[in-house]
Order: structure tokens, then C-alpha cells, then sequence
């Protein structure tokens, strides 16, 4: 039998070629072009907040932390906690009615859904302002039998409790799909294994299935959160001095327009920007049992970057501790 074929090594010119190759780097000059221009228009905007005095930084100093802003301020932060609370606690009967076998509820659950999707929000929120002048009294009782209390309608339901009814109600429509995606995007196969172990439903809606939709609903229902917070701005026409509201009545007699529309803009920032903080806890928080390690969160990764500059500097190995 004959040996087996060997490779030869190969010829001196060949080996002098293979060394003189260099490694280039693929260029990409439109990325740096892209860049600079993209830099160039954020310092030019940057320069006109500065410089141009149309701006007013001084009246919008001077209302920023003014007493009735943040009265206001408040009042939005109210006006989206009860409509969070409410709406959504709503929205999840209304899903588990949709889901349920019951079609009773199924029905009354869809029609909610559509009936308050479908009616805007500025019509609704008009509508509870003015309910008493379909209902003058509210009364308690037996249906269709005979009543225990009444109540004034006009000394129950303010302003404001007409603005927290009216999103509270229209946050339910938009909370109860959301819910429902999430409920249904959790596998079949967790139901089945809680069926066969013999656990209540609501113990496997609680402890199950809730804590496994969660990772589906949040994202979704922390941008209705935020969306409802800017969109209490809508209760003015209902003369509720919420912020929008209050910024407007201090404009129209001031005539400072742009200042005072900049104080609400950065109070809405602000906010929006700790809801979103709250949101990535909460979602990292239902997201422990989907890997086996979660990323580093922005305050660990300045930790670490901070350990590695320190480690570096000290010549310690990386990752040693003293």
C-alpha cells in the first residue's frame, strides 16, 4: 500500500507573500459624515435655546417651581394614578370575562371594549361632566324595587371625579386587550399541568399565569401609563386645573406663551422619564425566570466600569477584590 499524501510545506516566495499581507479595516465614511452632520444640527439647536430670547429662561425659572404649577402637577399625578388603578383593575375582570366560558360575559366583556374604544376620550370625559342633567339623583336600592339611599348627583360626582370616571373607564377598554394578549401568549401547557396537579383556577391565574403574562403585558401597558398621564392634559376642557390647564390660564395673562408651554413640556419629560426608569425595574423584575443571567443594569455597568479603571490602575488583576 502506498503512504498517504502529504501537503508540502510551502515555497519560500509564497511564505514572503502570505507575511507582507495586512489587515485593513473596512471603511465607512458616510457613517462619519452622517455623524458630524447630525452633531452639527443638535449644537445648532443647542445654541438657539441659548441665545435666542424668545425663549424666556427667566420666566420659565420663575414659574417652573411656582406653587400653582405644582398643584397642578399634582393634580395630573392624581388624575393618572386613580386612572391607572382603576382602569386597570377593570381591564383585567374585563379580560378574564372575555376568556371566561360564561358567553354572558364574553358579550357584555367585547361590548365594553368596542363600545369604549370607539367613543373618543374628550366625549367621554364631556359626558360625565354633565351626567346630571340625565341623572339629578342616584339611588340605591332593590332593582326595579324600591330604594334605600339617594344620593345628589351634582354633590357626588365633581369635576373631578367625572375626569377620573371618564379615564378610568376608557383606560379599561385599552388595559383589558392588553391583558387578555398577555394572558393568552402564556404556553397551554402551564394550564394543563395546574389542572392535572389539581390547583383552584384562581391560584393558577395568580401564582401561573399572571406572573408569566406579565413579561407580555408590561411593555404594553407602561406606554398606556404614559400615554394617560400626557393625555390628562385633555381635562382642561373641563376647567380641572391640572397642568396643561394651569400653564394656560398663567399664559393668557401674562402673554408669556412659549415659556410656560416649556415649563409643562419639562414637567411632562421629567415624569415620563421616571415612569420609564420604573418600567425597566419592573420588567427586569418579572424577566429573573426567563434567563439564567440578566444584564447588568446602567448603575451596575458604571459600577464595573468603574472597578475595571480602578483595577487597571493599581495593577490589580481584573476582577480581584481586597
Amino acid at each position: 500500500m502506498s503512504a498517504p499524501a502529504t501537503s508540502a510545506p510551502p515555497a519560500p516566495a509564497e511564505a514572503a507573500d502570505e507575511a507582507d499581507l495586512r489587515v485593513v479595516p473596512t471603511r465607512h465614511p458616510w457613517r462619519w459624515v452622517v455623524a458630524i452632520a447630525a452633531l452639527v444640527l443638535v449644537a445648532q439647536f443647542v445654541h438657539g435655546l441659548v441665545v435666542n430670547p424668545g425663549w424666556d429662561w427667566a420666566t420659565f425659572a420663575q414659574y417652573f417651581t411656582a406653587p400653582s404649577i405644582l398643584a397642578a402637577l399634582w393634580t395630573t399625578i392624581e388624575l393618572t394614578l386613580w386612572g391607572t388603578v382603576l382602569g386597570f383593575g377593570l381591564g383585567v375582570l374585563l379580560a378574564v370575562a372575555r376568556l371566561s366560558n360564561n358567553p354572558v360575559l364574553q358579550v357584555i366583556s367585547w361590548t365594553y371594549v368596542w363600545a369604549f374604544r370607539s367613543i373618543p376620550l374628550i366625549v367621554q370625559l364631556l359626558f360625565w361632566f354633565n351626567i346630571a342633567y340625565l341623572y339629578q339623583t342616584l339611588t340605591l336600592g332593590i332593582p326595579f324595587g324600591p330604594g334605600f339611599f339617594e344620593f345628589n348627583v351634582t354633590g357626588v360626582i365633581s369635576g373631578f371625579t367625572a375626569a377620573v370616571v371618564g379615564l378610568a373607564l376608557h383606560q379599561a377598554a385599552y388595559s383589558a386587550e392588553i391583558v387578555r394578549a398577555g394572558i393568552i401568549s402564556v404556553d397551554d401547557g402551564q394550564i394543563e399541568a395546574a389542572n392535572a396537579l389539581g390547583i383552584p383556577r384562581t391560584r393558577q391565574f395568580v401564582k401561573i399565569v399572571l406572573p408569566q403574562a406579565m413579561r407580555s403585558i408590561l411593555p404594553n401597558a407602561a406606554n398606556e401609563v404614559i400615554s394617560l398621564f400626557k393625555g390628562t392634559s385633555i381635562v382642561s376642557t373641563m376647567a380641572i386645573a391640572e397642568l396643561f390647564y394651569q400653564v394656560q390660564v398663567i399664559f393668557g395673562r401674562n402673554g408669556r406663551v412659549v415659556p410656560l408651554l416649556m415649563v409643562a413640556t419639562v414637567w411632562y419629560i421629567v415624569l415620563t422619564s421616571i415612569l420609564s426608569v420604573a418600567q425597566y425595574y419592573i420588567e427586569r423584575h418579572y424577566a429573573r425566570g426567563s434567563a439564567r443571567t440578566l444584564p447588568l443594569t446602567p448603575w451596575q455597568k458604571v459600577q464595573a466600569k468603574y472597578r475595571e479603571i480602578r483595577d487597571t490602575s493599581t495593577g490589580a488583576p481584573r476582577g480581584a477584590t481586597r
